[in-house]
């Protein structure tokens, strides 16, 4: 199925706050692209061995400006530290990011980051230590490269993602529409019991809120499917059937990652960066999710504003009061909640190494939930609730 002809979660009749940008996806902040690079490769089997070609795994790139050399600020917050992000003790020394993000699987990050330096040092894409003199011949950086684990559905110790899989994903990066569900580092990820991965969300605040634009992209792979929650039903236990079914490698149930990337267009710095990274765990809350050891919960947010913070000398940038912070905070929120439902909705079922299986979120089951509690939904949303057609 192609991503044109998927339905996404609002087009289900699931009700969200907030108004999103024209995407709905982090790149309605202007500058944003995104890119993949998806394996799917090999035939799944009952003994999927290390050193087999099968694959379900890849690539996801995010680019705060585009193919523009900058550094951006950046703050981050773990909710739970069980997982990984490289180059963040710098982000929190510095408060700058310097190049792009990079999501991928657990035991991928390193040749991902290898990757990532390499395009870097191809493209020019990093501000040598102390003038433009020294571009061609010094200079370091530290990439920034996510994981959550999907060794489920990937045989992730097969070690198929390399280097040029991370050149591919930053090549193909474009803002505009953004892919969801079994994609990139999402591929072979899984979200409340059910088929997980990529998903992407905004929201655009009021005039007199100043207008800014917030954009989120997830990397879901966390949290029980008992503990579901969408718009506040109890979707996980009121859906029968689409089982997970796991023949070999069972994981503690709950036990999972989510890495989320937090864009905006605010004048923000550092620290109100990372208060923002903050409000995510309250999107992952709302749907049941942020309450197991056993995940790495980590969030990073940049803001592409003050394009010339960066200097070797002195540098002037606009600063947004904390006390005109809140509607930001929300928006983070809003937009978390939405973007993994999206990444729940555009999954498909995938079988995986060794057989075992993620099923989709059902489709029809979830509107006809929808209707089941559309009394519910009208006196908590009101008009943003719109009860989708079928039979009573």
């Amino acid at each position: 199925m192609s991503q044109a002809s998927k339905p996404r979660a609002r087009e289900l009749g699931i009700p969200f706050l907030g108004m999103p940008g024209p995407f709905n996806a982090i790149t309605d902040v202007a500058g944003v692209e995104v890119g993949f690079r998806t394996l799917i490769q090999g035939t799944a089997s009952a003994d999927t061995a290390y050193d087999s070609d099968f694959a379900r795994t890849g690539v996801t790139a995010v680019l705060p400006r585009g193919r523009r050399r900058s550094a951006v600020f950046a703050g981050r917050h773990d909710l739970n530290g069980n997982g990984e992000l490289t180059g963040t003790h710098w982000i929190d020394g510095s408060g700058f990011l310097h190049g792009p993000i990079l999501l991928t699987n657990t035991h991928s990050v390193g040749v991902v980051r290898d990757g990532a330096a390499q395009w870097m040092i191809s493209n020019h894409f990093f501000y040598p230590p102390h003038d433009e003199v020294e571009l061609k011949n010094y200079g370091f950086f530290y990439p920034v490269v996510g994981e959550t684990f999907d060794g489920i559905l990937n045989n992730t110790n097969g070690f198929k993602v390399t280097g040029k899989d991370a050149l591919l994903a930053l090549e193909n990066a474009a803002g505009g529409p953004v892919r969801e569900g079994n994609v990139g580092g999402g591929t072979g990820m899984i979200c409340h019991g059910f088929k997980g991965g990529t998903g992407t969300s905004s929201r655009i605040l009021g005039q007199e809120e100043g207008g800014y634009r917030v954009g989120v992209l997830v990397q879901a792979n966390h949290g029980r499917r008992e503990h579901l929650l969408i718009a506040g039903i109890p979707m996980g236990r009121e859906i029968e059937g689409a089982q997970m079914e796991v023949r070999q490698r069972s994981p503690l149930e709950g036990t999972g990652s989510i890495i989320a990337i937090v864009a905006t267009d605010a004048p923000v710095l550092p620290w109100q960066l990372s208060n923002l990274c903050k409000r995510v765990s309250m999107g992952i809350g709302k749907l049941g999710g942020g309450h197991s050891s056993g995940s790495g919960d980590i969030f990073l947010a940049f803001s592409t504003a003050n394009e010339e913070a960066f200097s070797y000398n002195l540098s002037t940038v606009t600063l947004l009061s904390d006390e005109k912070l809140n509607p930001l905070y929300r928006a983070v929120e809003e937009a978390i909640e939405e973007a993994i439902v999206n990444a729940l909705v555009a999954a498909e079922d995938m079988v995986g190494r060794n057989l075992n299986y993620a099923a989709a979120l059902p489709h029809g089951q979830v509107r006809s939930i929808l209707r089941k509690y559309k009394t519910y939904l009208s006196g908590r949303y009101g008009d943003a609730f719109v009860c989708p057609a079928g039979e009573e």
